[in-house]
């Protein structure tokens, strides 16, 4: 049932008080946003009313009406708060962080701030302070997978190579395909953004075919070569090799940097490279896709076309591929600088290796 409207009122001194506060300069702001709760409100306006001009709710109208009707002008400061929390001895703060680290809650699959607080009796606060001294992030979680590939330093080493000191004359292209790019449609017309209102469309959607796209990135002008197809067979990916020859200049060697996918090893990609040396074909190691360049142009694609993108149809799709690389090309299109050493992915790696056999240790332990 809606409150009905109340008459506030204040008296000519609290009025004149409230006014100063406007006019002096040094007031902090909190104190002027609660003097102009108190005389609008004296002024005849609906708490609703109040709540609209100020950007506030009406919750909070009727808390310092209420503070100053009590106190007067003390009631609108601050209250007293408490000095520096509790300090917890450093037997409490280690028994959290080995129970953050070894144990899992009955509730879930991972600490969260309110469940460590309650199993280990201690405030909110204390969790959030201790987990970020000590860089623990519970509710975070990444994926990997180390690669077992026998030749992985090897080929670490040789791609990392072309990335940190590209041959001269030649051109280095990261090449890679995005299979299964699905056309999806919503349900339902899509809410356009407004203000007070984000952007809004349906859960569910329609399935109106896929593409996939092959990518050749060059590492120097960031630029890059892209064709959509229906399949992602050999006979695909040797038209794609066609396409960035004729694209490239004739007279520099092509190292071309790419997966292990059996696509790019079949009998007529070998045949037809024979005929064409000044293609350099480099592989990755296997499980290792984060070594090719161009899946980061991948995530740019899907981050900033595909994933808010509407589209009826498969050609639909494909257009606005080729319509997102060429604004890329001509504007967006920025150096490329490899930053990570060879030795230091290798060491890396050893290391992650080093911590999944201790682990795998523990667990059988």
């Amino acid at each position: 049932m809606p409150r009905t409207h109340e008459n506030y009122t204040i008296n000519e001194d609290e009025q004149r008080s409230l006014e100063a506060l406007l006019r002096s300069p040094k007031t902090a702001q909190s104190l002027v946003f609660r003097a102009e709760i108190i005389l609008l409100t004296a002024s005849g306006k609906t708490v609703e009313q109040v709540a609209s001009q100020l950007g506030t709710t009406a919750l909070t109208v009727y808390r310092w009406r209420k503070r100053f009707k009590d106190q007067g002008l003390t009631g609108l400061q601050d209250r007293f708060r408490s000095g520096q929390p509790k300090k917890l001895p450093k037997e409490e703060v280690m028994e959290v962080l080995r129970m953050t680290v070894e144990c899992i809650p009955r509730e879930a699959t991972h600490w969260s701030v309110r469940l460590m607080a309650k199993a280990a009796h201690v405030t909110t606060w204390q969790v959030r302070e201790i987990w970020k001294a000590a860089d623990l992030k519970p509710h975070r979680l990444k994926t990997f997978k180390i690669s077992n590939d026998p030749h992985f330093a090897e080929k670490v080493i040789d791609v990392v190579g072309l990335y940190m000191n590209p041959p001269e004359n030649a051109v280095v292209l990261s090449v890679d395909e995005k299979t299964q790019i699905q056309a999806l449609d919503r349900t339902q017309p899509m809410l356009p953004l407004r203000p007070g209102q984000i952007e809004r469309r349906t859960h569910d959607y329609k399935r109106n075919g896929t593409t996939s796209l092959y990518a050749a990135f060059d590492i120097v002008t960031c630029k890059v070569i892209g064709r959509t197809t229906a399949r992602h067979r050999a006979k695909e990916f040797l038209d794609f090799l066609r396409q960035i020859k004729k694209a490239m200049p004739s007279d520099v060697d092509l190292h071309v940097i790419l997966d292990n996918s059996s696509t790019h090893k079949t009998v007529e990609v070998k045949k037809w490279l024979k005929t064409n040396p000044r293609f350099k074909m480099h592989f990755t190691p296997t499980s290792a896709s984060w070594l090719n360049a161009v899946e980061g142009w991948f995530g740019q694609l899907e981050r900033r076309s595909l994933y808010r993108g509407v589209f009826t149809s498969v050609k639909e799709l494909r257009n606005e591929i080729h319509r997102f690389i060429s604004p890329h090309n001509s504007k967006t299109a920025k150096p490329f600088k490899w930053t990570k050493s060879a030795d230091g992915i290798l060491d890396k790696v050893e290391r992650a290796k080093q911590s999944l056999n201790n682990e795998t240790n523990r667990t059988r332990h």
